[in-house]
């Protein structure tokens, strides 16, 4: 499935900006933030939190648009919506987990992308465009699929 959140973010992904900040630059448009803020808001999430192979990027934009979309009412009841959105929150996180088998960057990629080697072997075996761009459309269609729950 392909909507036009997941084709803008791929956009994103091809104008070389992570797989947090095209998630999340695509996901929440028209909410509070402008594009350019969302970009560097989610700057130094991609790799897995600054290239640390931990959550996902792509996932962590999913997340981060999910809380700019429904993070609104906490606002007027915290305790409640906290509730609501960890709920979401949750969803989309183990859609992800369940397509991928994994959260996790490192893992995802069986790369190390914190040292030169790991990041050699990233580019090597193409998991820019041949893994990456697969993570970054499922997050955005799977945050339009969770926002439809």
């Amino acid at each position: 499935m392909s909507n036009s959140n997941s084709q803008r973010a791929l956009q994103l992904f091809a104008q070389n900006y992570n797989c947090a900040q095209s998630v999340y630059a695509a996901c929440a448009i028209g909410e509070g933030l402008e594009e350019a803020q969302r970009l560097a808001l989610a700057a130094p999430f991609g790799g897995g939190i600054a290239r640390q192979g931990e959550v996902c990027g792509a996932l962590t934009g999913a997340l981060l648009a999910l809380g700019e979309t429904q993070g609104n009412a906490m606002a007027a009841d915290p305790a409640a919506a906290r509730i609501a959105l960890y709920e979401r929150a949750r969803q989309l996180t183990e859609a992800f987990r369940r397509a991928h088998g994994a959260i996790l960057c490192r893992e995802l990629t069986g790369c190390s992308l914190d040292t030169e080697a790991g990041q050699r072997a990233f580019k090597e075996r193409g998991l820019h465009q041949n893994l990456c761009t697969k993570l970054v459309a499922f997050a955005a269609d799977a945050l339009q699929e969770n926002e439809n729950v």
